[in-house]
């Protein structure tokens, strides 16, 4: 189905250890306007769509937020190797630590555990589109937040690619919407009074 290639999309070789930013970064995972939320919301909505132009846009986004997922746990992971445990409590991730050791849990950048209810579908091709859309220009402006939080370059770079990313896969459904939405609308007759 896949061709799995061990390489990141991007780069990731963050040199400095940053706790701090971690902590905030760990919302692009786990947090309701994360990857994961988008790589499952895409993965599911793929099933209703009409044809098969909506079916594989759905599955090929969906599939590279997966990819998107394994270079915000890279990011993490390097921002926090070698962490001691004092420093992740010091940086507000003790809780974590507590229920997961070293280990990565999505969650957003407070604690809150990752849920289902971050993402809808409707089987209405429309409406979930509509909810992909504003999907993308939330995370789009989380990173543009996450990117203000930071000065480290081996940070910024790959946040701005992700952020970049949200604005292709925007305009992308943006331009299934549009098809889907002429179709429809040719569909429907007007009423007669």
């Amino acid at each position: 189905m896949w061709a799995y290639q061990k390489r990141l999309q991007y780069p990731i070789n963050i040199k400095k250890k940053d706790l701090r930013m971690a902590k905030y970064l760990v919302t692009q995972y786990g947090g309701g306007n994360g990857e994961l939320a988008a790589a499952l919301r895409y993965l599911n909505q793929r099933y209703t769509m009409p044809d098969n132009r909506g079916k594989a846009l759905l599955t090929d986004i969906g599939t590279e937020e997966l990819a998107h997922i394994e270079m915000i746990s890279t990011m993490i992971y390097q921002l926090t190797k070698d962490a001691t445990v004092e420093e992740l409590m010091e940086a507000g991730l003790g809780t974590n630590y507590a229920e997961h050791g070293p280990a990565l849990f999505p969650t957003d950048s407070n604690g809150v555990p990752f849920t289902v209810t971050y993402f809808a579908a409707t089987g209405d091709p429309l409406a979930d589109l509509m909810e992909d859309m504003a999907a993308e220009q939330k995370a789009r402006a989380v990173y543009e937040n996450l990117i203000d939080m930071t000065n480290d370059p081996d940070v910024i770079g790959p946040l701005l690619w992700l952020r970049q990313r949200e604005i292709v896969h925007y305009n992308r459904f943006k331009e299934l919407f549009e098809a889907y939405q002429q179709q429809y609308q040719s569909k429907i007759e007007p009423r007669e009074n």
